[in-house]
């Protein structure tokens, strides 16, 4: 295992993910629902980790806005997070993994937190 040292680092850690979350029971059939292009958002999502991570520019884009109306509970980020959480494990150690882990669960508890207040009565 080694550092999230650069870009081809950010695009294992994407690839390895979403391929994970593409075959998951549970979150394979939401994303399937929302993405039709895996070659348009696997990009993007690699120039969304950069910009967390290394602070690249290139990312714009309202990642929240992207996730309402999927009917999302508390469950799918559990599961989002232990996916993610596991590729970390899987691929990488270090500083930067542990930033990384930190922002999907800050992403992931701010996203069920804006989400649970558009499903409000």
């Amino acid at each position: 295992m080694k550092e999230i040292e650069n870009d081809a680092d950010i695009r294992l850690l994407v690839d390895d993910f979403y391929g994970k979350v593409k075959k998951d029971e549970l979150l394979g059939p939401v994303f399937a629902a929302r993405i039709k292009n895996w070659d348009e958002h696997l990009p993007r999502m690699y120039r969304f980790w950069a910009s967390l991570l290394f602070g690249t520019p290139g990312y714009a884009g309202n990642p929240f806005e992207k996730h309402l109306g999927l009917e999302l509970k508390k469950e799918h980020f559990d599961r989002w997070l232990q996916l993610f959480e596991s590729t970390l494990d899987t691929n990488f150690k270090g500083s930067r993994a542990e930033e990384a882990r930190q922002r999907a669960r800050s992403i992931a508890s701010i996203f069920m937190y804006k989400l649970s207040r558009f499903d409000a009565p």
